[in-house]
């Protein structure tokens, strides 16, 4: 709706990961310099961690788009509670294996000749497994056992672990000590600086076109900080509820007023949507830092009803038209 408004190209801070949006922070930079490390030693486990919403998966998506495709078959994962049987015939059908067979020995040798055949290349397969604290025991061991194939002296396979930081924990069991043996590199993904809040923004908003319109004056940047504590997709649910108030309310100017009245519309709906609940009470200012931390979840439903609102609109207009047009036939 507001980016017709504002002129712009596109929604700036839409929820879903996308890459053409990447913004390298420092902490997304060095994220980047580990993974990077681990193709070029195209060998054992990279381990990536961050809050939720950090900027994970876009951090994937980016390097994934990036590579050599000449020198790497890469595949892309999103893990749930998974035997060690199940994701191994996911990681078979991410590479683009077809006609699984029903045992996991047969999936093993199957996985087993592809790397042999795209060794023969000159490539090397490289799997990147996103919300991996989701990961069980046996499916773990079982990326292990994936990394213990080798065509000669060379591992034709590796793998990148990105999660959320109760991964950290995970790893660290006794029961994982030969998987921790070959993690050669970690690294925890934190929130973006002030600063680096203020040019998130602004790339983004540049990525769509943005011409200073709307303008936002620099104590609404600070305030959208503030209030997201710099976590990405938290900077994005509040940033685009700020642009949808300046569409509803004619805004060419954003303020910090603007943010804070947003923060306050999105507590309230928040509080009637969970009444009680022990997120309302820390949304509503008992102990939270951040009062948009617990809403990001949420919003989606708030947009759904404003969605519904708009097509009822629609669908009234359209009747009246239709009932004009008739009496000017009559």
């Amino acid at each position: 709706m507001y980016a017709e408004f504002y002129g712009l190209t596109g929604e700036p801070f839409l929820l879903a990961p996308d890459p053409t949006f990447y913004f390298e922070s420092s902490g997304h930079a060095q994220a980047m310099a580990h993974l990077s490390y681990g193709l070029s030693r195209r060998e054992g486990f990279i381990v990536i961690t961050g809050e939720v919403g950090a900027g994970k998966t876009t951090l994937v998506k980016h390097l994934l788009a990036s590579i050599d495709r000449e020198r790497i078959i890469a595949a892309h994962v999103v893990t749930t509670s998974l035997s060690g049987h199940d994701l191994l015939n996911m990681v078979a059908a991410s590479f683009g294996l077809g006609e699984l067979p029903e045992s996991k020995s047969a999936v093993l040798l199957k996985l087993q000749r592809f790397f042999e055949h795209i060794h023969g290349q000159g490539r090397h397969a490289v799997l990147a497994v996103d919300e991996a604290q989701n990961l069980s025991f046996s499916a773990l061991e079982e990326l292990r056992m994936l990394s213990n194939f080798q065509v000669g002296n060379a591992a034709p396979f590796q793998s990148f672990l990105i999660g959320q930081p109760q991964f950290r924990d995970l790893i660290a069991s006794p029961d994982l000590e030969q998987l921790r043996q070959r993690v050669i590199a970690t690294y925890h993904m934190g929130p973006l600086s002030a600063e680096e809040c203020q040019n998130y923004l602004l790339h983004r908003l540049r990525r769509v076109g943005w011409k200073d319109d709307p303008y936002f004056e620099p104590d609404a940047f600070a305030a959208i900080y503030r209030h997201s504590g710099g976590i990405p997709r938290q900077v994005n649910t509040l940033a685009n509820r700020v642009m949808l108030l300046g569409f509803l309310d004619d805004l060419h100017r954003i303020s910090a007023g603007d943010v804070e009245k947003v923060v306050r519309d999105l507590a309230n709906e928040s509080a009637r949507m969970h009444s009680g609940s022990a997120a309302t009470r820390q949304i509503n200012g008992n102990g939270a830092k951040h009062p948009v931390a617990d809403i990001a979840t949420r919003v989606a439903g708030v947009e759904k009803r404003l969605s519904h609102q708009e097509m009822l609109l629609r669908h009234t207009a359209a009747a009246v038209l239709q009932y004009l047009s008739g009496e000017q036939e009559s």
